[in-house]
């Protein structure tokens, strides 16, 4: 299936990632879990677990696992084009993602993260939202990937679990943090600062800023009021200033301090479609205008050439 793992699509926590083929047609990942991997069984089981009984446009989909003494393995669709990370940080070259793509991305990491929180019974809490773990297919198609820690509510009243606390620096909640309490607000929190990436391109942690988290910079670059300052310079200007000032507020309150204060998935979606029809309204009237000039220059040229043959 793998080929003798010849060929490392990623690495984690868990183990590492392999390419492969699944009846030499369909391509697959195979992640393997690792002998001295910092997740174990426990986690490897919540992981078949979960992907058993969630089915969404986009989360990544688990085509199957292998379950034998020492050799656990889980089979997802392949995801082509890689994660949202990478693309942000350049590694794909000058292929910049622009403004409507990255609102798409984050309306479908929106859409899956919606269907854990309320599509799901009992509901669950993905609880590693980040960019690396937002996967992009071969048509650009974003999926929540990854779901080693997450963890469902017991069917009842509870408002939230208390739990140990697990996550990635910089997207954990640090409500969750401080009082060890797990809610799908916890999630809402990581998803902003993704939506901060998405529109900054900055890094989440900067230790030698003065502000070394990404949402204290943002905090205080927003009290001067130059949205152009803090959207990435990679997207040349070409964005509705409206759109992106909206999405930024949305970011701002995913990550506000108190639970309670944040919006929860659907807000959010509703929100970034919003941000959306903006952008589209901006793209459809800059192809008009750009139409219009291109033909204003036609009229122009076929006059003089008119007046020439006079």
């Amino acid at each position: 299936m793998t080929n003798n793992f010849e060929r490392v699509i990623g690495e984690g926590g868990f183990g590492v990632v392999y390419h492969g083929y699944l009846n030499d047609t369909e391509q697959v990942a195979v992640k393997v879990l690792s002998p001295t991997s910092s997740q174990g069984y426990k986690q490897f089981k919540a992981e078949v677990e979960l992907l058993l009984r969630v089915h969404h446009i986009n989360l990544v989909s688990l085509v199957g696992y292998c379950d034998e003494q020492a050799h656990l393995a889980l089979i997802y669709e392949y995801m082509p084009n890689g994660d949202l990370k990478a693309h942000l940080s350049g590694k794909y070259g000058d292929c910049v993602l622009n403004w409507a793509n990255r609102l798409r991305i984050a309306v479908e990491t929106a859409l899956g993260l919606e269907y854990l929180h309320s599509g799901c019974k009992p509901l669950m809490v993905h609880r590693d939202v980040k960019s690396m773990n937002i996967l992009l297919d071969e048509h650009f198609q974003a999926k929540l990937a990854d779901f080693g820690l997450s963890r469902s509510f017991s069917v009842g009243d509870e408002t939230h679990v208390s739990t140990g606390v697990v996550g990635t620096l910089g997207y954990l909640d640090p409500d969750y943090y401080k009082t060890y309490h797990l809610t799908e607000k916890s999630d809402v929190y990581s998803f902003g600062i993704v939506l901060l990436e998405i529109i900054t391109n900055q890094p989440v942690i900067e230790k030698a800023n003065e502000n070394p988290h990404i949402a204290e910079r943002v905090r205080t670059m927003l009290t001067s009021g130059d949205i152009r300052a803090i959207v990435d310079p990679g997207l040349i200007d070409e964005y509705d200033s409206g759109s992106v000032l909206k999405a930024l507020e949305l970011a701002m309150s995913c990550v506000n301090p108190s639970p309670v204060s944040r919006p929860d998935m659907s807000h959010v979606v509703q929100e970034l479609k919003e941000c959306m029809k903006s952008e589209s309204l901006r793209a459809g009237l800059s192809q008009v205008m750009e139409s219009k000039s291109s033909l204003d220059q036609d009229t122009s040229f076929g006059s003089g050439m008119t007046l020439n043959a006079r």
